[in-house]
């Protein structure tokens, strides 16, 4: 016979998400217990810690996977409304901002690699492409971080001029140019090669270097620089 449901006020209190974390700490806590904090209560059918379970199997306990999602796909949880779908979703931007704001003090770059940790929260958990491109001193210290454009699911708009104007405006030295692929394809595509080439051949002319054209899938990237076709 099933066990039968009983609200969270109702268990012992060391099982209470609030509790436990205000007794042990914030890391005894499951991913689903801290969901159930942020979701506040659960339904007249299961706890608000069964429906962090749930979503977390829905998306295989990946967290990434569940920052992807959009505001409408989280209300399709029986049991998440609007409010509750908001609050997860400005929890998960919080912990993004947080990881660029650690990374963003590093600003020297020395590889793509650095590259890659310093614009992950801005390429990462996105359904569409979009365009940007780092400015750099002669110390490889990053000037500027800039958004170019945003596009749909396979292709956005590149302006040279605009990455020019910039680059003239912060007396930049280096320029890398990054952009995702919401397929998660590393392959560059024609339009990728062609306009790596577009700004390396305007950016000469003013005696600027383009360092890198760096495309992004959520977990990897792939370098023009280190596979040598730049």
């Amino acid at each position: 016979m099933a066990e039968k449901y009983k609200p969270i006020k109702e268990w012992a209190e060391d099982d209470r998400p609030r509790e436990k974390f205000f007794l042990k700490g914030k890391k005894a806590l499951s991913t689903a217990e801290l969901l159930a904090i942020l979701l506040g209560s659960g339904s007249q059918d299961e706890s608000a810690v069964k429906l962090g379970r749930r979503m977390l199997d829905a998306v295989g306990n990946d967290l990434n996977k569940l920052a992807r999602y959009a505001l409408e796909d989280l209300c399709q949880f029986k049991g998440i409304g609007q409010a509750k779908a908001i609050s997860i979703l400005a929890a998960l931007e919080l912990g993004r901002r947080k990881k660029a704001a650690e990374i963003n003090k590093r600003s020297v770059i020395v590889s793509s690699r650095d590259v890659f940790e310093m614009m992950t929260p801005e390429l990462s958990d996105l359904d569409h492409e979009e365009f940007w491109f780092l400015l750099l001193n002669r110390g490889n210290r990053v000037l500027s971080k800039e958004q170019l454009s945003k596009g749909g699911l396979s292709q956005t708009t590149v302006d040279v001029r605009i990455i020019l104007k910039k680059a003239l405006a912060h007396a930049a030295s280096g320029i890398i140019l990054c952009h995702n692929h919401p397929s998660d394809s590393l392959k560059p595509s024609r339009s990728d090669r062609a306009i790596t080439q577009k700004v390396k051949e305007a950016a000469q002319l003013l005696d600027i270097s383009l360092l890198d054209h760096i495309i992004f899938s959520q977990r990897d990237y792939f370098s023009f620089s280190d596979n040598r076709t730049i």
